[in-house]
Formats: C-alpha cells, sequence, structure tokens
C-alpha cells in the first residue's frame, strides 16, 4: 500500500492567507522554524499508478503538480486519479472537485449525508453536471460492519468509521450530527495484512473507534489545535476544537493522551491549524510530541507498508 499526503494542514492551509497570529506572522518574516502546508488531502493506491484521492482540498491543483504519480502522462489528458472519496461535505475536503472539472466525469465516494449536503447546502453534484456529466455518486456504507472496495484498488478493504464530529455550517444537521456526516476510513491490505487508520476530523473519542484505533499498523488522526481554546488564546477566533469538531492534543483525554495507549507503529498528526504550537519545529510541544513517539505530517510525506516477513 502506498500513501501520499498531498496535504496537511487545516482549513487556510499554513500559513493562512490573512492570518498574523504568532504562526503565520512568524514564518513570513523567517524567524520560525516551520514548513508551509496546504489543507488536508492525501492519496492511496495499491499499485503506485492507479490513486484514489482522499478528499479534494482547495489547493488540489497544487497538490497534484508536487505529485508525480499523479500526471503519469500516458495520453494527451492524464490523470493518476481513478476515485476521490470524501470523508464529510466540508468546503476545505470538497471544493478541489471544481478544479478537476476538466477531468469529469469521475466518481465520486461518499455517504449519503455528504452527498445530500452536496447537493444542496453547497451544491457540487449539480453544479458539476455541466461538465461531461459531472460526479459520479458511489455510496459508502456509513457502518463500521460494512466493508467496501474502489475498482481501481480491490486488494484494498475499505471500512467507513463514522465518527463524533461536526457537520459544516450549511448542514442541516449541524450540531446535531448524524453518522455519515464525518468518517475516518479503516484500510486493510489484503495481501500484505497491514492497516491503517485515517481520521483527520475527530472530535471525540468512544470505545468503538478507539477499537479500531487498536488495530491499526499507522494512525493518521486528527492534528488541528494543541489547546481546546487555541484560537480564542490567540484571539483569532472565537470556536473551541470541539466547537469545530476537532479533539486537542493536550489535556486529559487528549490525542496524545489516547494515543500512548495504541500499540501503532507509526502515530501520525495530520489536518494541523496554522494556530498550532506543532508547526514551529523548534517549540516545546513538538518535543513533547518528540517524547510520545508521535510524528507530524508535512505535505510530501510518502508511507509504503509492505508485506511482513
Amino acid at each position: 500500500m502506498y500513501i501520499h499526503i498531498l496535504g496537511s494542514a487545516a482549513g487556510g492551509g499554513f500559513p493562512q492567507w490573512n492570518c498574523n497570529c504568532a504562526n503565520c506572522d512568524g514564518f513570513r518574516k523567517g524567524t520560525l522554524n516551520a514548513h508551509a502546508r496546504t489543507q488536508s488531502s492525501i492519496a492511496i493506491s495499491e499499485d503506485g499508478e492507479r490513486w484514489i484521492l482522499c478528499n479534494a482540498s482547495p489547493d488540489i491543483r497544487a497538490q497534484l503538480a508536487s505529485c508525480e504519480a499523479m500526471q503519469p502522462a500516458r495520453a494527451l489528458r492524464d490523470t493518476g486519479i481513478n476515485a476521490v472519496l470524501l470523508f464529510d461535505s466540508q468546503v476545505d475536503h470538497t471544493t478541489g472537485l471544481l478544479t478537476l472539472r476538466e477531468g469529469l466525469p469521475l466518481d465520486v465516494w461518499c455517504t449519503a449525508q455528504v452527498k445530500d449536503d452536496l447537493s444542496s447546502g453547497f451544491p457540487l453534484f449539480p453544479m458539476l453536471k455541466h461538465w461531461n456529466g459531472g460526479l459520479n455518486w458511489r455510496e459508502v456504507p456509513a457502518s463500521e460492519f460494512s466493508s467496501f472496495t474502489i475498482p481501481c484498488a480491490p486488494s484494498l478493504k475499505l471500512t467507513a468509521i463514522p465518527l463524533l464530529s461536526n457537520a459544516p455550517p450549511y448542514s442541516p444537521r449541524r450540531d446535531n450530527p448524524h453518522p455519515g456526516d464525518n468518517i475516518g476510513i479503516f484500510i486493510q491490505d489484503t495481501r500484505t495484512g497491514q492497516n491503517v487508520l485515517y481520521a483527520p476530523g475527530l472530535g471525540q473519542t468512544d470505545a468503538r473507534i478507539l477499537s479500531w484505533m487498536r488495530k491499526a499498523d499507522v494512525l493518521m488522526v486528527d492534528g488541528t489545535v494543541w489547546h481546546d481554546d487555541e484560537m480564542i488564546r490567540q484571539e483569532v477566533g472565537t470556536k473551541t476544537g470541539q466547537d469545530m469538531g476537532h479533539l486537542a492534543q493536550s489535556g486529559p483525554g487528549g490525542m496524545i493522551e489516547v494515543l500512548d495507549t495504541m500499540p501503532a507503529k507509526r502515530k501520525i498528526l495530520i489536518h494541523i491549524n496554522n494556530t498550532n504550537p506543532i508547526l514551529n519545529e523548534d517549540s516545546p510541544e513538538r518535543a513533547q510530541l518528540a517524547e510520545h513517539g508521535i510524528e507530524v505530517a508535512w505535505d510530501g510525506m510518502q508511507i509504503e507498508l509492505v508485506e511482513q516477513p
């Protein structure tokens, strides 16, 4: 199984275009030891040639240009993308579909709830019908008891894990989330037996999601904020991490404490907000992550899982 991290930041990327928090300002002035990041998206493949795009961020054009496998150049018009898998209907994870309009029609896999939001409150499905028939919806069952496969990667068994996280502002289920509004994906490579859990939006943990996390060889999970009230502390927002549907890293019950209980070989934080001090590679928070064996995802990071000897 091959995983390419196209984007590792939360909404707005890093630095965020209109933000002068300590991180964004320090990066622009060259006083912060950090790397720029685009908005969260990964690509997965079983053969390194045919790829499933997991979420389509607003930065998709630059992300594809930076990944050689996404343009194999086998024909006058070509792409390595064979399908798109959406985890929610958030702007940060779906707007890139507009950029992909020249390559339509395209199979888009998502839950019924996500399709509903993208057909009404943020109507990408009806809009894109005007380009070669638009998006071909393929339903993702929002149930941990029902796995599925995508034709371009038949050896990868996928299970959608409903997450406790909020629906976007334009959803009728905002502040009243339902299973299927937000999912994580458990990926099992049936050839190698290697397992990955990818959950960039994780607002709370419960016994169900913890049991899936324990099965994973690689965890790629929500790294949005260090403190739940981080944006309030830095005076750049009024919402907590919980308000936005994200579990903070620090404090009792935080992501660090959760990951400490997990047997995964690799534990990686992704979807990192521009205010998070872990972006500063010289910060004490970054050092604390290292002490706990937790990695921070970066744009261009590649993971290859091979058969165990």
